[in-house]
């Protein structure tokens, strides 16, 4: 009887391993991009209220989270960014130029990814996560 239950819980604690080892924990390549993008970026990036992260990497191309997508209206996701400037109009300068900063800090966290290592393409990918965290439906 005592072997068995010693024979369970090993099992137990092998599985729960094997989840974690291949489900859970950060893909290191990945981890070493991400890096990158806090190391090298700008303190506009690094400040940034969306943060611009690798979430896999598929061969030479990095999978990187975005919350702009044509799914989701510009209004919403600007809001959500920019507190101050939700429910003003999409030709309101300020809402101008809050798109323009956002994406001026994409194209640098693309930037930053690109250089490294290994790294030929970037892919987007919209990041529901965030979108659903501050409340945005997605078409």
């Amino acid at each position: 009887m005592r072997n068995k239950q010693i024979i369970r819980i090993l099992s137990v604690i092998l599985v729960l391993g094997a989840v974690y080892w291949f489900g859970l924990r950060t893909d290191p390549k990945v981890e070493v991009l991400n890096q990158a993008l806090n190391n090298i970026g700008s303190p506009a990036l690094r400040n940034f209220p969306y943060s611009f992260r690798v979430v896999r990497q598929e061969g030479e191309t990095a999978v990187m989270g975005t919350p702009r997508s044509p799914e989701v209206p510009v209004y919403r996701m600007i809001g959500a960014i920019y507190p101050n400037l939700s429910g003003k109009a999409a030709n309101d300068p300020d809402f101008v130029a809050a798109e323009k900063e956002l994406a001026q800090i994409q194209s640098e966290a693309r930037k930053i990814v690109l250089d490294q290592p290994g790294i030929t393409s970037v892919k987007w990918e919209l990041d529901r996560n965030w979108l659903i965290a501050h409340n945005i439906q997605i078409n």
